[in-house]
């Protein structure tokens, strides 16, 4: 059932309540919201043209901007609500038909019906697909061509409810802005879905391009740190004093890139496959138990504490891979940047319906100018205690992932002052 949510920030009601009358594109194609909007905008001329051609005189008219109001409020129910995706041979079919039988008993080419017909083709070719569109314009010029043709020969079967002059001029200036709405409705929205998805373009340009910096810049380096040393190794010029400290260097680099590369990847294919999210209601401690065990081995080689406070048998909502992932990224920057002897907490609470995990630590916080972009692609990487190379793109993937689920994520932090992460699901239904 549709379910208009009043509860929005002031300066996105309009939208907000817009996007649940049509449908995100998320949710239907670009035809089916245009339906959505032109049936709305449709719905309010033809509640004005009902009782006003009734009014006039007008009983045909009245009765045909009636019948096309139930069909656009059944067949937009049927799209939005039930999701029936609209037909579009009873919507194309149905104007001919009404607008045909309109320009007989309302004065035929005297009459208005013709300035409406053009508008009705074009509502056609909004709502159908390309490869429909020249089968309806043959369709609407065949049957524009046959009802004049009829008149022509048989003038007698024209009706005319209104005299010329005055009601001429009345009907003309009362059917001129149904048309010019419903081209204004469809423009306007193809319209905007141009701009929206041209900036939606520019925008996964620049990702990419981002994600480019950093393949190049991020994976040369330790390539080129295992080439060098594969060299020094082959010539037998590496001192044995050395030799330590630079496995050492050269490991950091390594899982820096590893680590880098796997969320890469995962974020890759995010963005190419539209990544199937399967949510199950399982228990938090044993989904997330391995993955905080293995961090734990990490923290204590910088000599952190890690305290797993999850409570037993909390059940929660969520896809496991995804969860996994995201808790192992909040996890790994938490380490990356607390410094030696220092302390991570990952905890979990009741919140209502939902459940709140948590990990906080001591370490060194986000830069007041960086927070407003901790969660974008125009973040830039940071470095850790030890420093661990950051690359920016974790924290990206954690939203998307969450999101993708549901629940949210959000952080407070402080610089010098540490750093908490907040993921927030839902709780799986208690069956008695």
């Amino acid at each position: 059932m549709l379910k208009l949510n009043p509860r929005y920030p002031s300066n996105k009601d309009k939208n907000a309540f817009w996007l649940q009358l049509i449908g995100t594109a998320e949710m239907f194609p670009l035809e089916r919201r245009i339906f959505h909007s032109i049936s709305l905008g449709f719905i309010v001329i033809m509640c004005i043209y009902i009782p006003y051609n009734f009014y006039a005189g007008l009983y045909i008219a009245s009765i045909s901007a009636l019948i096309f109001a139930v069909m656009f409020v059944q067949q937009y129910y049927n799209s939005r609500v039930n999701g029936v995706p609209h037909s579009n041979a009873l919507v194309g079919l149905s104007g001919i038909i009404i607008l045909g039988f309109n320009y007989f008993t309302n004065s035929g080419i005297n009459g208005s019906t013709d300035v409406i017909w053009p508008a009705s083709l074009l509502l056609v070719f909004a709502i159908s697909p390309y490869k429909q569109h020249l089968w309806w314009l043959l369709i609407y010029v065949f049957g524009f061509l046959i009802i004049h043709t009829i008149e022509y020969y048989h003038p007698e079967l024209i009706q005319h409810p209104f005299s010329a002059g005055k009601g001429q001029f009345i009907d003309r200036i009362t059917a001129f802005p149904l048309p010019v709405i419903l081209i204004y409705i469809i423009i306007k929205f193809i319209r905007q879905r141009y701009d929206k998805e041209r900036m939606e373009l520019e925008k996964s340009n620049i990702e990419k391009n981002k994600l480019m910096s950093i393949i190049s810049h991020d994976l040369r380096a330790p390539l080129t740190n295992i080439q060098n040393y594969l060299e020094l190794l082959n010539d037998n010029e590496i001192d044995s004093a050395d030799r330590p400290r630079l496995e050492k260097s050269l490991l950091k680099s390594t899982n820096s890139a590893m680590d880098m590369l796997s969320n890469l990847l995962h974020w890759s294919k995010s963005q190419m496959d539209g990544l199937n999210v399967h949510l199950v209601e399982v228990e938090l401690i044993t989904v997330l138990h391995s993955t905080l065990e293995l961090e734990k081995i990490i923290a204590l080689k910088k000599n952190i504490t890690l305290n797993n406070t999850i409570p037993a048998a909390l059940a929660i909502v969520a896809d496991v891979d995804m969860l996994q992932l995201v808790v192992r990224n909040l996890v790994s920057n938490a380490i990356k940047f607390t410094p030696e002897g220092g302390t991570i907490d990952v905890t979990a609470i009741v919140e209502g319906e939902t459940c709140e995990i948590s990990v906080t630590d001591n370490g060194k916080g986000i830069d007041d100018d960086r927070q407003d972009r901790i969660f974008s692609m125009k973040s830039e990487p940071s470095y850790g205690t030890n420093n661990e190379k950051g690359v920016g793109l974790g924290l990206v993937l954690c939203k998307e992932f969450i999101e993708r689920q549901g629940g949210t994520i959000s952080f407070k932090s402080t610089s010098g002052g540490g750093s908490s992460f907040f993921i927030v699901l839902p709780l799986a239904v208690v069956k008695d």
